[in-house]
């Protein structure tokens, strides 16, 4: 690991923008990948952001995850929180030791790094106002609901997901409507993976994430 990973808590790639009021794509990885899966998806979603792109602390059978699971689908909440609270830690410290703007940071995860990134806005609402989440789940139910007015999300999903069933999207973008955050719903009629089509209206939103 390096010094500055070392100093930041997660090992991390990070990608300068040429434009220094250019936004920032906080990268969230799913199962099993690491700092550097994201970055061809970052690149295609906004050509001309920063990218700071995470590896998750936590191994599974040999795999990188952000958080620990007790089995599919089922999470260890404890650990879903402290690991949250370490990457809003992150958030702040990378901000300042990159001269990052935090109201330009917007997370995009996919399955478990959507998860954790659904679980920051939720645990730490205002922190970061925009999210793309592909293929995520309820993280969990934080009491009390946090006032997500002025967040921003943009929720990827597919109808032949094995593993996030519709219900359990909808379940989510409830939850996060009743909160106050304005939810953009895209499903494809795929599985968990995330489309060309899907990449897409994500990058079509994200203008409209940053107020454009």
């Amino acid at each position: 690991m390096s010094t500055v990973a070392a100093q930041l808590g997660f090992v991390h790639r990070f990608v300068p923008a040429q434009d220094s009021n250019a936004m920032t794509l906080l990268l969230l990885h799913g199962t099993g990948g690491d700092e550097t899966d994201m970055l061809p998806l970052g690149q295609s979603l906004a050509p001309d952001a920063a990218l700071l792109s995470l590896r998750g602390k936590v191994l599974e059978n040999g795999m990188n995850r952000f958080f620990r699971r007790l089995a599919e689908g089922v999470f260890d909440v404890e650990d879903l929180k402290s690991r949250t609270h370490q990457l809003a830690e992150f958030v702040g410290v990378a901000a300042e030791t990159y001269q990052l703007d935090v109201s330009r940071i917007i997370m995009v995860g996919f399955s478990n790094g959507a998860n954790i990134a659904a679980s920051l806005l939720l645990l730490h609402p205002g922190l970061i106002r925009a999210a793309i989440l592909f293929c995520p789940m309820v993280p969990l139910v934080p009491e009390p609901m946090p006032n997500l007015t002025g967040t921003s999300v943009f929720v990827g999903a597919g109808r032949a997901d094995p593993i996030v069933r519709p219900e359990e999207t909808e379940r989510l973008t409830a939850l996060l409507r009743n909160a106050g955050a304005d939810v953009t719903v895209h499903w494809h009629n795929r599985g968990h993976t995330i489309s060309n089509e899907q990449a897409v209206a994500a990058q079509t939103w994200l203008p409209h994430a940053n107020g454009e």
